[in-house]
C-alpha cells in the first residue's frame, strides 16, 4: 500500500495538500518550505514512486498533479480500522443469548408444574 508511505511524512502530506488545490511547478511547490529544493525534490520523487502524483514536463517547467485514485485504497483501509467493530461482536453475542436460553428451557422444569 504506498499511499501510507505517501503521507508518513509531514512534508510529503503538505505537498499533497498544495496540490489538492491545484497543480503546481517544482519550483511554487519549493516555496513553500524551508528545507533544501533538492531535498523537495526527493520528496516529489517519493510521491511519484507512490503514484499519488503525476509529473507533467511543460518546456523546461515540471508541473506535478495530485492522483486521488492510490489514496482512495489507503482511505479505504483506514475507514475499515476504524469502524467500530461491534456488528460481529453483536451477532456472536445473540447466539450466545440463543444458545443460554435453550439450556436454562431445558434444564428448568415448566412453570406450571411447579405450581400445580
Amino acid at each position: 500500500m504506498q499511499g501510507a508511505r505517501a503521507v508518513a511524512d509531514p512534508v510529503r502530506r503538505e505537498i499533497l495538500e498544495l496540490l489538492h488545490a491545484a497543480p503546481l511547478p517544482a519550483g511554487r511547490i519549493a516555496e513553500h518550505f524551508s528545507i533544501s529544493r533538492p531535498a523537495v525534490s526527493k520528496h516529489l520523487r517519493v510521491l511519484a514512486e507512490c503514484g499519488v502524483i503525476e509529473v507533467m514536463v511543460v518546456g523546461r517547467q515540471r508541473i506535478y498533479a495530485l492522483r486521488r485514485e492510490p489514496l482512495a485504497e489507503l482511505a479505504g483501509y483506514l475507514e475499515r480500522l476504524l469502524a467500530p467493530a461491534l456488528p460481529d461482536r453483536l451477532d456472536a453475542l445473540a447466539t450466545e443469548v440463543a444458545r443460554t436460553r435453550r439450556e436454562r428451557r431445558a434444564t428448568t422444569p415448566d412453570v406450571k408444574e411447579k405450581t400445580a
